[in-house]
């Protein structure tokens, strides 16, 4: 898809401050720092409408941009380090889950994950509670600018492994720096939403 237009639309810590249109969402989840906000900003073609940092733990809302009236992306706090205060990290945790449980305009979520790194924990978690309760996951391999293009293939061969995929599920290798990737995922994007 093209991108002409995109805004943020809305930025909650609750379910009353979530956008009313009835438009599909596509969720975005990773730990601190693994690279949502690039990610988005690349899948839009703008340098920085979603915030980016050094510092992990940046994102502490559920940010809403709307991409061209057709749909949603949904920039959810990352997990894992931030520094932050336990009471509020539980916080985002709550807040994370009840977006994810409640919102039936969610068609899919992309789950980051470093491909120069082993998964970790949380990544393990996260993903086996999106499976358990039936969620779409595209699983999206960032930073793959940062390896050889002969050690891909590995690398992605270690995260499958790691997180027991079927050979039908999705990953696919993203730069935000090069782009690698973005049209194959625009494309499972779209057909997720017209679903």
């Amino acid at each position: 898809m093209k991108v002409n237009k995109v805004s943020l639309d809305a930025v909650a810590v609750k379910p009353a401050q979530y956008p009313v249109e009835d438009r599909p969402e596509i969720a975005f989840a990773g730990k601190s720092n693994v690279g949502k906000s690039s990610l988005i900003n690349s899948m839009v073609y703008r340098k920085a409408i979603a915030r980016t940092s050094q510092n992990p733990g940046k994102t502490r809302t559920i940010n809403f941009y709307n991409v061209e009236d057709k749909l949603y992306f949904v920039d959810l706090p990352g997990y894992g380090y931030a520094k932050a205060p336990k009471t509020e990290i539980a916080k985002w945790g709550k807040m994370i889950e009840n977006y994810l449980l409640k919102r039936e305009a969610l068609k899919a979520i992309i789950l980051l994950i470093d491909i120069r790194h082993e998964p970790g924990e949380n990544d393990r978690m996260m993903y086996d509670w999106l499976r358990h309760y039936g969620y779409k996951i595209i699983i999206v391999a960032t930073k793959s600018d940062k390896l050889k293009r002969s050690q891909l293939q590995k690398h992605t061969s270690m995260l499958r492994k790691s997180l027991a995929l079927e050979k039908e599920d999705i990953l696919i290798p993203f730069s935000s720096e090069t782009k690698d990737g973005r049209d194959e995922l625009w494309n499972i994007i779209e057909s997720t939403i017209v679903d």
